[in-house]
């Protein structure tokens, strides 16, 4: 795994680049260092630093499936810790002050997954036990296999401004494309219910800033944050101080399971690529 930093270790020769999970800044530059480069094996479901660098006769392909285990958790807690006003009750407990009230709850609620992929298959999975209404959306309407392996149903894209106003809770996992780019804006920020929570584990460039901070200044929508834009977030930016938003530093899928996940994987990969046999997670097209 070669970070962009340094020299290259046998450029000449390197026929399979991992980069590493923070992206390298010079993309371009180090794929054409590598004259012999067949593979590129990404580390993330997300391929965006990738896609337009990649020559003809390279393959690229993502770690689909590596960080559905620690994105979907982080997606359960972060609208459990909003919803039950946890980091409020955090603070008061450092200030040694006794806040009692009631709060919000995640039973009896409905769930929005926008970008209903191997992720949000994951998250619908973990959230069977909170007696929840789980709504799915993809690019495209389709059945896909729900829990148990029973058939459901997965709104297009195109469905979004029905099913917003019915959400209390709206999950972001869809990938980063020309299509995404900001489509969480002013109008679909409207479009969803007064006190509404929304959780975004997927990219910061799928929402727009100005306009979450808008309703968030507000009190009417409160949100859970673990990638922003900008990313990372500098110091002094309004997301941080911004009322009821809780921030992490897009660490959903960094966890113990999707290390060794993703080593499996890789492991997998390089045994497929050494004798030929078709590759996991090759990206073609739209994803």
């Amino acid at each position: 795994m070669f970070d962009g930093s340094g020299p290259m270790p046998d450029g000449e020769e390197v026929e399979v680049w991992v980069p590493p999970l923070i992206p390298v800044a010079d993309v371009a530059g180090v794929i054409g260092r590598l004259p012999k480069l067949r593979l590129v094996q990404a580390v993330s479901a997300g391929v965006e630093p990738y896609r337009g660098h990649i020559p003809d006769g390279v393959v690229l392909c993502n770690a689909r499936g590596v960080h559905d285990a620690g994105t979907a958790e982080w997606a359960v807690g972060a609208m459990i810790a909003v919803l039950r006003e946890f980091p409020e009750f955090a603070a008061a407990q450092r200030e040694g002050r006794w806040a009692y009230h009631p709060t919000g709850a995640l039973a009896d609620s409905t769930v929005l997954i926008v970008g209903y992929g191997s992720i949000g298959a994951a998250l619908e999975r973990r959230l069977a036990g909170f007696e929840v209404d789980v709504v799915r959306v993809a690019r495209t309407a389709r059945e896909a296999e729900g829990p148990g392996g029973l058939p459901v149903r997965v709104h297009g894209q195109d469905e979004l401004p029905e099913l917003l106003p019915h959400a209390d809770v709206v999950v972001l996992l869809a990938p980063a494309t020309r299509d995404t780019a900001g489509m969480v804006d002013a109008a679909f920020l409207a479009r969803m219910r007064d006190g509404a929570v929304l959780v975004n584990a997927a990219r910061g460039s799928l929402v727009d800033t100005e306009a979450l901070l808008a309703e968030v200044g507000r009190g009417r929508l409160r949100a859970a944050l673990d990638v922003t834009d900008p990313e990372p977030l500098p110091p002094g930016h309004p997301l941080w101080e911004a009322p009821g938003v809780l921030i992490t530093p897009h660490i959903g899928g960094s966890t113990p399971a999707s290390q060794r996940r993703l080593l499996r994987l890789v492991r997998e990969q390089m045994r497929r690529y050494v004798s030929g046999e078709p590759l996991l997670n090759v990206i073609s097209g739209n994803y």
